[in-house]
Order: structure tokens, then C-alpha cells, then sequence
């Protein structure tokens, strides 16, 4: 289902968050992609999750590539009836609902340059801690 999608990413958030990475949704990169779900790790790995709700989601949808520049690991995540096989093999897999995620496949890692993590790292946190001030001042 189309608006699954950010049920997916939160099952997603809290896979990451349980494997000890800091997470947000909907994440603007500089390209002004946004990522359904970017995690960066204490040591500063980043890893990009985009969430395919169906067979048509996925195959109308041809920005995915550009997110690979922009994190260590990258990952699609599907829904459990998702036609798995449509996802590229030099790609992580990951099975998700609202209430969690599994990996199928682990992403391959591609590292980033050190000038592009720490402008990803800063805009990360720039972005985190925005959306915590809003949380705690709404009038802003």
C-alpha cells in the first residue's frame, strides 16, 4: 500500500535504533532527495534505508541510485509480500512493518569520502536537533 511507507521506515528506525544507530525519517540530503530512513552509527557510519511499498513503488521510482553517493551502506526495505527478487543483488534487503525489521541481505559497503561524511554528519545533526527543538517548542 502506498501510504504504508511511513510505517515501513518507523519498523526500520527501530531496527537501526536497536542495532545502536541515531535515526531520522525523511531526510533532505544536498541533492534535495530526501531519504525515507538514514541511520549513522557512534563511529560514524551512515547507512540509507528506502522503503518500497509494492512492485509499481519500486519500479516507478529511479532516484534510489543518487542516495548510494550519500552513505557507507544502503538498503531497500519491503513489506514481507514484496516480490523480493526486483531488488537489485548489490543492494542490503531488509523486511519491514510498523513494528520493526529484519535484514535479508546485508548491504555492501561502499565507504564515504571523509569531506562528504562529516557535511552528511553535520546536516544529520543539524537536522536531529531542529526536529527536537519543534518537539519542545512548537511556536518556533
Amino acid at each position: 500500500m502506498p501510504g504504508d511507507g511511513p510505517l515501513l521506515a518507523r519498523g526500520v528506525c527501530r531496527l537501526l535504533r536497536d542495532l545502536g544507530y541515531g535515526t531520522l525519517t525523511e531526510f533532505s540530503l544536498k541533492t534535495r532527495r530526501r531519504a525515507d530512513a538514514i541511520g549513522v552509527s557512534s563511529t560514524g557510519q551512515i547507512v540509507i534505508v528506502e522503503t518500497k511499498t509494492s512492485e509499481t513503488d519500486y519500479k516507478t521510482d529511479g532516484k534510489w541510485h543518487e542516495y548510494r553517493d550519500f552513505c557507507d551502506a544502503f538498503y531497500f526495505a519491503v513489506p514481507r509480500e514484496f516480490p523480493r527478487a526486483l531488488i537489485p543483488e548489490d543492494c542490503g534487503l531488509m523486511v519491514a512493518d510498523a513494528h520493526g525489521a529484519a535484514v535479508l541481505r546485508e548491504a555492501p559497503m561502499h565507504l564515504l569520502h571523509a569531506s562528504r561524511r562529516k557535511a552528511l554528519l553535520l546536516r544529520f545533526a543539524v537536522a536531529a536537533s531542529m526536529r527536537l527543538q519543534r518537539l519542545v517548542d512548537p511556536e518556533i
